[in-house]
């Protein structure tokens, strides 16, 4: 099976993702836009060098040019410097002046072109990458173009000063925001979801002893409260068809009890002798299923207090004071061992006599006549019920515990709920019950509570 990850788990590594496509293509859009920025700025730098160029260039009488210089424009463009260069070429392509001794054009000129017109270059072995402009200018009627250039590889130049270092430094910004914003995205994203977590937590208590608890729609979001009202309902309907049959069991049960009691009184009109006593142990069986049936159907919603105390050494009493007459009947004995003090458990007192009143009338059903069932009441909170049976095999001792388990189909005298519902009741005390085999034959059973420590 593929291992399931978290909804939030998914929204942290697909906005890591984000972040990093999003600081890769912010940084590209940073460079594009100071890229060009400083293109406009550097084209605009060479249009004004040109215009100076053109406002010092003019015609002499004798058919040549002058060209004077301002003192700053002069070492700007000088050979020393080595920064800037240009050169000025007449309608017949020669160059007249040029900061360079080779007197060669800049770049190509275009004779038909008008305008600025924006050149990049790259010195010789491409070390070097030279950026510059053209244009033509009309000084005194004669056509002349000015060529203005600039060695962009100098330290000091714009695209270096803010190009480059801005981009390394706003590298350094832009990832710690986007990781700002993602642990904020996770802090909102936890707020969002606190009402599923709420709804988790109430389902969690969803039971059929609690059969009532729904999931809290307040502040829930609209993407998911259509969800939960659907849980709501499907709880609703369970309710209604567990309450049903729960009903349903109870009722037939106390239908049960009526006739039952009937038969049993013509029985005991007959004539003594075998089929009667055949019968009258028939409708004990019956009796006893029924009020299995009564036991099971109540422990369904049956809740322990946690306040609830019970003294197991009287309930122990009673349930043999009650045993007592149907083991005499049947030609057995009760044996109550147990100090004279009371013994403190927490929990409810009738539900711990009916799940050792239910382990008593199974050993009863399984001990023969003439022997014994002990019953054993210890300091630390334990009921022990001992009878002198077959025992119960290792195969089966986890099974005996199932609702309506029996070792074989054929048998007759329970319908295999006893024992299911004495490992209910001790779960509701957050007990435990064993099964083990007797010192002299037979099966042991040890219901163990917890002590409340309190004395009377």
């Amino acid at each position: 099976m593929p291992r399931r990850r978290s909804i939030l788990s998914r929204i942290v590594v697909l906005h890591v993702v984000a972040i990093i496509i999003a600081a890769l293509v912010l940084r590209s859009i940073l460079h594009w836009s100071l890229a060009t920025d400083v293109a406009k700025f550097q084209l605009n730098k060479m249009t004004a060098q040109i215009e100076m160029f053109a406002r010092n260039l003019k015609p002499s009488s004798a058919g040549g040019w002058s060209l004077s210089l301002p003192d700053g424009a002069r070492d700007q463009y000088s050979e020393t410097y080595g920064r800037y260069k240009y050169a000025i070429i007449d309608d017949t392509g020669s160059v007249i002046f040029s900061s360079s001794p080779s007197k060669n054009p800049l770049f190509t000129i275009d004779l038909n072109a008008n305008g600025i017109i924006p050149h990049n270059a790259l010195t010789r072995g491409e070390a070097k990458t030279i950026a510059g402009a053209s244009a033509r200018k009309d000084i005194g009627d004669h056509p002349v173009w000015i060529q203005v250039a600039e060695e962009l590889s100098h330290s000091d130049v714009v695209v270096d000063d803010i190009l480059v270092n801005f981009l390394r430094q706003v590298v350094w910004i832009i990832v710690p925001v986007l990781l700002l914003l993602l642990a904020a995205d996770i802090i909102i994203f936890r707020l969002a979801i606190r009402p599923l977590h709420r709804a988790s937590s109430r389902a969690r208590h969803i039971s059929p002893t609690r059969l009532d608890v729904r999931l809290p729609t307040d502040d829930m979001p609209p993407e998911i409260l259509p969800l939960v009202e659907a849980v709501n309902q499907a709880l609703d309907r369970l309710e209604h068809g567990f309450l049903a049959q729960r009903e349903f069991a109870a009722n037939a049960a106390h239908e049960i009890r009526t006739p039952l009691a009937i038969l049993r009184t013509r029985i005991e009109t007959l004539p003594h002798g075998e089929a009667s006593h055949a019968l009258g142990r028939d409708v004990d069986n019956m009796s006893r299923v029924v009020g299995q049936l009564l036991d099971a159907t109540e422990l369904e919603t049956a809740v322990v207090d946690p306040d609830a105390v019970a003294d197991i050494h009287e309930v122990c009493v009673e349930v043999a004071e009650f045993i007592a007459p149907l083991a005499l009947k049947q030609g057995k004995s009760i044996e109550l061992m147990c100090a004279d003090e009371p013994v403190l458990v927490k929990g409810n007192a009738e539900m711990i006599r009916r799940a050792t009143r239910n382990l008593v009338e199974n050993a009863l059903h399984h001990t023969p006549q003439g022997t014994i069932i002990e019953i054993i009441v210890t300091a630390d909170g334990s009921i022990s019920v001992i009878d002198n049976g077959d025992g119960v095999p290792l195969a089966d001792r986890e099974s005996i515990f199932q609702r309506f388990w029996r070792r074989s189909p054929r048998t007759a005298g329970g319908a295999g709920l006893g024992l299911s519902i004495v490992e209910k009741i001790v779960k509701a005390h957050q007990g435990s019950v064993s099964v083990e085999d007797a010192p002299g034959g037979g099966a042991k059973f040890t219901m163990h509570f917890r002590p409340d420590g309190r004395t009377l």
